[in-house]
């Protein structure tokens, strides 16, 4: 199973950038997907989850921000990130886990992350 996170960068805060995550290997159709980013010095956070039957959850860090969906045409999950601050500057990783449903933070498979970096 391979997970390549794209779409990172660098944006000025109020900016937008839309992440994918291309799923190879393994049919994500059915499964639970997830973002989450780590930030140096600080500890891996879980910023939302889809489940296998369409269920969403946020952060409340992201919430009202951030979008997470799935293409399953495509096997691709999708994090757009609307009015970006400086604190979401962090590496962007997507993972997949071997559920419909989903538990938080327990995954199975995990990409190598793309980086956000938020200039104010």
């Amino acid at each position: 199973v391979q997970l390549l996170e794209s779409g990172g960068g660098s944006v000025q805060a109020g900016g937008s950038l839309r992440l994918s995550c291309a799923a190879s290997g393994y049919t994500t159709t059915s499964n639970c997907m997830g973002w989450f980013r780590q930030a140096p010095k600080k500890g891996r956070e879980e910023l939302a989850r889809t489940s296998g039957s369409g269920g969403t959850w946020y952060a409340d860090s992201v919430r009202g921000r951030f979008t997470i969906s799935r293409d399953n045409a495509k096997n691709t999950l999708y994090l757009q990130m609307n009015n970006l601050k400086p604190e979401d500057t962090a590496m962007y990783i997507c993972a997949v886990r071997s559920a419909v449903w989903c538990a938080a933070g327990r995954y199975d498979y995990w990409g190598q992350g793309t980086q956000v970096t938020v200039s104010s």
